[in-house]
């Protein structure tokens, strides 16, 4: 179905499909942006999101051809020569992309990204000139200190960089703006900024934007109206609060309950089987049909017409009016939190003891990562480590598996002193490896690619000193992480972020520690696979009774992971304590500041089991 363009329509995309060669990446889509309106476009990776907003400002790369109608205030751009779009580029529409440094020359001072957008403004032909706007555009997107126009890329945080990304791409005050993950890689706190920065250009400037996210809480909290994206189709549009609230298709709603809440605890979080198929898989049928409790044979015999079903809201579903009921009946559910934390026995003795540690890295200015840290791990407790980057938590987390040693202090592990890895006897140093085991946030970086899943586990498995049939235990490790035996016999490349950051985790299992240090584990991860790998988290700790040190600058995971909270703020302890308590009741101005920082969603309070979208 083609949704009828409206008079107040500012931007109108009409039936615009995507291909590479004979290979369709996105099925003909149609919705409009009216001025001055916040679209999200939402889904999972691999929906078509990113390529849809490249067609749309005129940035495909090179096979990827696009075919149908997009129009702004009438004027046709599907088809405009590079000359062309390079008169409406940055004028009229205008793009910021995830990553700063992709928008950002590396040999060019920061100044100068915005000096070369402004120099074809005739207001701005004197240099003198330019250089008071530049410092202007910067103080609009918070930067306040001139000198910053003189540096390089590299000598920017991410934070800092994306400013200047922002600040580039508002330089011409576009109609309308299309924010491609713009604060995915950044802290909840740098987020927050970034998103409020966002909102203002918007407010002030009258402008249009669309935001594309996987963060179903940022969506939310700032969008007039959302888009879901599933396989390279649109299966619903509608109001945010009315989409956030009540859900017409399974795979929205399937999102919705994948999320964590970032206010209470769930028992569990609901995780939908499998991956976002290719489009050209799926187009003679219902693309979501094969991960769907719901489908039948109606679903699989043609693709779905796009419904209005009530006013302003669309569904890709058939058999929407027919299992609303349940899909409501999902959300109700969802509003019962999981019982409280039991508190750890005080005289219980920890597995992990952490004393006054310091780490100084030394240089032309020695940096101080952690000042005097204390903290403990009790046998079976997921301990959650939180705070922005720069704040010292992967350097703690390192020094607690010996890849970093602590300046100053002590570090007790299962009764052993383990804040020198290399002045331990040989057999104290083994069996501390296989005692703690680290999981790092990018899986692929860690497993060898010319290796297969097989070797690599047998490799942990003999360096845990494991005997007996290797190929039963290499299954029953693939099985505990959810995933078969025939694993066994792929290599990295073929396998999914989730089911390489499965296989790290099943790597870690094969000496069978006694703890994890996860660091930000699921933060590159789309929030279905997230739940997947959160509740995966929670199976271990309850049938192996293991510890966690979790560190992630996210609140809503920690909420759902963690037993206590260890907040870290410029390599300071600033506050400790059951997650319930700290998240709730924060008392450090920089915890509240954390909390603060969090989207409000109205998804958050929506999480339950369901009938089947399985929990993994």
């Amino acid at each position: 179905m083609t949704l009828a363009s409206d008079p107040v329509d500012f931007l109108t995309v009409q039936d615009l499909a995507l291909s590479s060669g004979n290979l369709v990446i996105t099925m003909p889509t149609s919705f409009h942006v009216a001025r001055g309106e916040t679209l999200a476009i939402v889904g999972e990776s691999g929906s078509g999101k990113s390529l849809m907003a490249k067609a749309i400002a005129g940035l495909l790369p090179p096979g990827v051809t696009a075919k149908g109608s997009v129009k702004l205030e009438g004027c046709e751009l599907n088809g405009l020569s590079e000359r062309d779009w390079q008169r409406l580029r940055g004028r009229r529409v205008s793009m910021l992309l995830q990553d700063p440094f992709t928008m950002l020359n590396p040999v060019m001072r920061a100044g100068r990204h915005l000096d070369e957008v402004l120099r074809d403004d005739p207001t701005f032909h004197d240099r003198k000139a330019r250089r008071a706007e530049v410092e202007r555009r910067l103080m609009e997107v918070g930067i306040n200190n001139p000198a910053v126009a003189d540096h390089f890329p590299f000598q920017l945080s991410g934070g800092m960089s994306q400013r200047i990304a922002l600040a580039s791409s508002l330089a011409r005050d576009p109609e309308i703006l299309i924010a491609d993950e713009p604060s995915t890689a950044l802290d909840v706190t740098t987020q927050a900024e970034i998103m409020q920065l966002l909102k203002d250009a918007k407010a002030q400037r009258g402008m249009s934007l669309i935001l594309i996210t996987h963060d179903l809480r940022l969506a939310f909290s700032i969008c007039d109206r959302v888009l879901v994206l599933y396989a390279g189709s649109v299966v619903e549009i509608g109001r945010a609060d009315h989409l956030g609230s009540g859900p017409f298709h399974p795979y929205s709603a399937g999102l919705l309950l994948s999320e964590p809440s970032a206010t209470k605890r769930v028992k569990r979080l609901v995780a939908m089987p499998g991956r976002v198929p290719m489009a050209h898989a799926v187009a003679g049928q219902c693309a979501f049909a094969d991960r769907c409790d719901w489908a039948d044979e109606r679903c699989r015999a043609a693709r779905p017409g796009l419904e209005q079903r009530a006013p302003g809201r669309f569904t890709r579903c058939l058999r929407q009016p027919e299992i609303q009921g349940e899909l409501d009946a999902l959300r109700r559910a969802a509003l019962e939190a999981a019982p409280p934390i039991s508190a750890r026995l005080a005289n219980e003795l920890p597995l992990v003891k952490v004393d006054a540690i310091t780490k100084v890295f030394p240089g032309n200015t020695a940096t101080h990562a952690l000042k005097g840290v204390s903290f403990h791990i009790a046998p079976g407790e997921s301990v959650g480590l939180v705070g922005e980057s720069g704040s010292g938590k992967s350097t703690l987390g390192r020094c607690l598996v010996g890849l970093e040693t602590p300046t100053t202090g002590k570090i007790e592990i299962n009764g052993i002193d383990a804040h020198d890895f290399e002045a331990l006897k040989p057999e104290d140093r083994a069996h501390l490896r296989r005692t703690v085991q680290m999981v790092f946030q990018d899986p692929y970086s860690t497993l060898n690619p010319r290796h297969s899943i097989g070797k690599t586990l047998a490799e942990s498995l003999r360096a845990g000193q494991s005997s007996g049939d290797m190929n039963v235990k290499i299954a029953r490790l693939l099985t505990e992480v959810g995933l078969t035996g025939d694993y066994a016999k792929r290599r990295p490349a073929q396998l999914s972020g989730g089911e390489r950051q499965r296989i790290a985790i099943a790597r870690a299992l094969a000496v069978s520690p006694r703890l994890l240090v996860c660091d930000e584990p699921v933060s590159a991860l789309d929030v279905s696979v997230q739940a997947q790998m959160l509740n995966l988290f929670k199976d271990l700790k309850a049938t192996r009774g293991l510890s966690f040190l979790f560190i992630t600058h996210d609140l809503a995971v920690v909420r759902q992971i963690a037993d206590r909270i260890v907040v870290l703020y410029l390599g300071d302890v600033v506050e400790e304590g059951s997650v319930d308590k700290v998240l709730s009741e924060p008392q450090h101005p920089y915890t509240k500041r954390l909390v603060a920082s969090v989207p409000t969603s109205r998804a958050s309070d929506h999480q339950t089991e369901s009938r089947r979208i399985p929990l993994m």
